[in-house]
Formats: C-alpha cells, sequence, structure tokens
C-alpha cells in the first residue's frame, strides 16, 4: 500500500472498528400502573441522567387506558415491563398468571381509605350503610372486601370511581374511596379547599407491603435476566441520586413530564419522598404474610407460595 493510501485507509479502518464496537441500546416498553406522577419519578429521572443508556437499554414508558391493563399486558408479552401493586400481583397469581415480581419502587403501603371530614367518619365503623368508591377493579374493590370483614362493616354499596376520585367525593357520589394515596389524593383536595381524613390500611388489620413494584412476564424473566438485573441496578441508583438530589431529581421530572401541575407534584413530592424504595430486595417472609393473609379473607381462592412470584437473585 502506498503512503497516498494511507490516510484513508486509516480513516476506513477506524469507522469500521467504532461501527462494530458500538452496542444498539435494547428497548423497552414500561407501563405505569397510572397516569404519569411523582411515584414514578426515580424512573424519568433515570432516562433523564442516562442511567438507563449507561446500561444499553432505552426505556418507552406508556401509560394505561384502565388501571388493571398494566399486569394483563405485561403477562400477555405485549409490554416488556409494568408497575403494579403487590397484593394486585399476588391475587394475579392465584388466578394462574404467569407474571414475577423483580423490584420495587415504593416499600410501603400509600394507599388509603380517603374521605371528607364532613362526612361524620371516625373510625372503620362509620362508613357502615355509605357508599364506598374504589379505583384499580380487581385490587381495591378486594382490599375494601378485606377492610371491611376486618373492620365489622357489613352493608355497603361498592362503586367502581376509576380515576375520578376528587370528583365522585366532592360530588357526593361515594362517601369514601378504596385507593387513593396519602401522599397525592390528599394534596390535591387539600388544594382545592377540602378537609378530608383517611384510613390507613396497615393500621387497621391489613399487612404491611411494596405499593408499587416491577413486573415482567415468566417468560421474559427468564429470558431476559441480564436486563432485569440492569433495570433493578438503574431504579436502585436513581433512587439514591433523587434522595442525594431532590430539586435536581424534582426539576428532572418536570423537564420529562412538562404537563404535570408543578404545585400539585412539588407538594406530593415531600410525601413520597422517605417511601421510595430503600432497596429491591423482595422480602419473601414479608410477602407470604400478606398472602397468606389473602387468603384467610378471601382476597385469593388458592394459596400462594410466594417463591414462585419473585424474581430472587
Amino acid at each position: 500500500m502506498t503512503k497516498k493510501y494511507l490516510p484513508l485507509f486509516l480513516s476506513v479502518f477506524l469507522v469500521i472498528v467504532c461501527a462494530s464496537t458500538t452496542h444498539t441500546a435494547q428497548r423497552f416498553t414500561l407501563m405505569l400502573d397510572w397516569f404519569p406522577n411523582v411515584d414514578h419519578l426515580p424512573i424519568y429521572v433515570a432516562r433523564q441522567q442516562g442511567f438507563f443508556s449507561e446500561e444499553g437499554m432505552e426505556i418507552k414508558i406508556l401509560s394505561p387506558s384502565e388501571t388493571s391493563d398494566a399486569l394483563k399486558l405485561t403477562a400477555a408479552g405485549q409490554v416488556d415491563f409494568a408497575i403494579s401493586y403487590q397484593p394486585q400481583t399476588i391475587i394475579a397469581a392465584a388466578r394462574g398468571l404467569d407474571i414475577i415480581a423483580f423490584g420495587r419502587l415504593i416499600e410501603h403501603p400509600l394507599t388509603t381509605l380517603l374521605f371528607l371530614k364532613d362526612k361524620g367518619i371516625e373510625t372503620p365503623q362509620d362508613l357502615e350503610g355509605k357508599k364506598i368508591g374504589y379505583t384499580v377493579p380487581g385490587l381495591m374493590d378486594v382490599l375494601l372486601e378485606a377492610f371491611a370483614k376486618l373492620n365489622h362493616i357489613e352493608q355497603y354499596p361498592a362503586i367502581n370511581v376509576g380515576f375520578s376520585i376528587v370528583q365522585s367525593l366532592t360530588a357526593g357520589k361515594v362517601d369514601a374511596i378504596m385507593g387513593p394515596f396519602k401522599t397525592y389524593e390528599t394534596v390535591i383536595m387539600a388544594q382545592k379547599g377540602y378537609k378530608v381524613g383517611y384510613f390507613e390500611l396497615e393500621k387497621w388489620g391489613i399487612p404491611d407491603y411494596d405499593e408499587l413494584i416491577f413486573v415482567a412476564s415468566a417468560k421474559a424473566a427468564k429470558q431476559n435476566q441480564a436486563a432485569l438485573m440492569a433495570f433493578r441496578q438503574v431504579i436502585g441508583r436513581a433512587i439514591a441520586y433523587v434522595r442525594s438530589n431532590p430539586a435536581q431529581a424534582l426539576e428532572s421530572y418536570f423537564k420529562a413530564v412538562p404537563e404535570a401541575d408543578r404545585k400539585t407534584e412539588s407538594d406530593a413530592f415531600k410525601l413520597t419522598l422517605p417511601y421510595y424504595a430503600h432497596h429491591q430486595n423482595l422480602e419473601v417472609k414479608r410477602w407470604q404474610q400478606f398472602a397468606d393473609f389473602a387468603l384467610k379473607y378471601g382476597l385469593i381462592e388458592k394459596p400462594v407460595d410466594v417463591k414462585s412470584v419473585l424474581w430472587l437473585e
């Protein structure tokens, strides 16, 4: 080769080498449990800060049409990952849905039974005969049933209100609702001038549990173990970043979700921050305690061995 063509050869060689060593990011879909809100903030922070891309992952975030869509679509393989709830996952497992929980986002219950303070409700027994709404079909209605049994509430019409929490309460469609978060809907109600009260489930007989978790289909969990591990690592890193840099994290979230109401989300974030998961390990004993409770109080019809539901590295 003559010196004349050596620079051209080297340029072409370097292009080929760079192209062969550049890894195309793996693309994954993640379906939320609800519309985007600060519960999901670490996910958006991870994407905005490049944590996913550093692991060779590209995450497309989807919102569900219905609150129960995420689990079903993941089990069917139509989305790669989803955010769900520990109780809903146990109920799904008892019904034969092939779902694996592999990480955590919110590590304690945020769910409450919410009501307006001027309704004269001070104890659960005051709900006797009142109309009680619920948000997520297949989950909050059965949690409501368990709550009623535990607290001796015998008569109550149960009404699916979906996303219409504030409207249903303030319009008098229902007297209370099972499903609103103590870190979110309470903020919205206060900003609208309404005084609310709520019963925290874990203080009225329902065991402590992971509020929001990450799930995949059993098939995907077997085929994409490296992806699941990388996803967990990213979420753990993102939550640590959020704790260390709350103001910057919140701004990253607003950049990713510009339609978010800054006042509502900022107030909700302050309440939510302590509940982000401190680690990604799924605790068998804690999960089994809830599964046994679910069987005892009729949330599920057959026993669930949670080891078959959890991705344990």
